[in-house]
């Protein structure tokens, strides 16, 4: 268990504020954002539900006051590999999107690694939280 330093809460709900938005977002406008970006409207929708309930862990994670060190790796990874797999998305033969559709891709897995840098960074200036 740690006991998460000011930046690492920080970090999570910023984490969490971004995955209700973008989730929020995609979730309700898939059909115009879809026809915008040439993205696949359930892509577009299943991501943004995921998003959501993502979220909703994220910001229940960065209220408490310890947390086990495995769930904020977990986040970190979970981070990593969203933006590892975005990037990937974009090969030829996934999906076709149009230059917007790729910007926006590229803009949201750029983020997701950025802020999966901010809570590594918070975790490293977590406490052990002392075992009673």
């Amino acid at each position: 268990m740690i006991t998460p330093s000011t930046f690492l809460r920080r970090a999570l709900l910023l984490d969490a504020a971004c995955c209700l938005l973008l989730g929020l977002l995609m979730a309700v406008c898939a059909a115009p954002l879809g026809w915008w970006f040439h993205l696949p409207l359930a892509l577009l929708r299943e991501a943004g539900l995921f998003l959501l309930a993502f979220g909703v862990l994220l910001a229940w994670l960065g209220t408490r006051a310890v947390l086990p060190r495995w769930a904020v790796l977990g986040v970190i990874a979970g981070n990593a590999l969203w933006a590892i797999d975005s990037v990937l998305l974009l090969l030829p033969g996934w999906i076709a999107p149009n230059m917007l559709g790729g910007a926006f891709i590229l803009a949201q897995a750029i983020a997701t690694a950025l802020i999966a840098e901010l809570e590594y960074a918070g975790l490293r200036r977590s406490a052990t939280a002392a075992m009673a």
